[in-house]
C-alpha cells in the first residue's frame, strides 16, 4: 500500500473513532492557500479542527510530536479561512485536536489529544 492510501486509511479510522465518540463530521481535507485541515467536526457547541498524524517508525519521535509550531500555524490559518467562508458557524467555540497513530498496526487505537494547541 502506498503512503497516500495509508494516510487516507488513518484519516478514515480517526473519523470513525471521533464519530463513535459523539462528534459529527462537517468536512474533511479542507484546503486553502497556506493551510489544510484533515477533519472538521462538531461536538455540541464546539467546532473541532483535527490534525491526523501517523508515524510508521517512532524512532524519530511520536506522531503527535510532528505537529510543529509551523504546522499549527498553517492549521490555524486554514481554520480562520473556513470560519470566514462559513460565517453561520462563527459563534461556536473552536478547539484544535490531534489524533495520533504511532504505527500502522495501531490504527484501531489512536491517541486523542483534545485541545492540543490554541490560537
Amino acid at each position: 500500500m502506498d503512503r497516500k492510501q495509508i494516510g487516507k486509511d488513518a484519516e478514515n479510522h480517526a473519523r470513525t473513532y471521533l464519530e463513535r465518540a459523539g462528534l459529527k463530521t462537517l468536512t474533511s481535507n479542507y484546503n486553502c492557500r497556506g493551510g489544510e485541515i484533515d477533519l472538521i467536526l462538531r461536538h455540541g457547541k464546539t467546532l473541532v479542527f483535527v490534525e491526523v498524524r501517523l508515524r510508521s517508525n517512532p524512532h524519530f519521535g511520536s506522531a503527535a510530536e510532528t505537529v510543529t509550531p509551523s504546522k499549527q500555524k498553517r492549521i490555524i490559518h486554514a481554520a480562520r479561512h473556513f470560519l470566514m467562508r462559513n460565517s453561520q458557524l462563527s459563534d461556536l467555540e473552536c478547539r484544535f485536536d490531534v489524533i495520533a497513530f504511532d504505527s500502522t498496526e495501531a490504527l484501531s487505537a489512536p491517541l486523542w489529544y483534545k485541545d492540543a494547541f490554541r490560537l
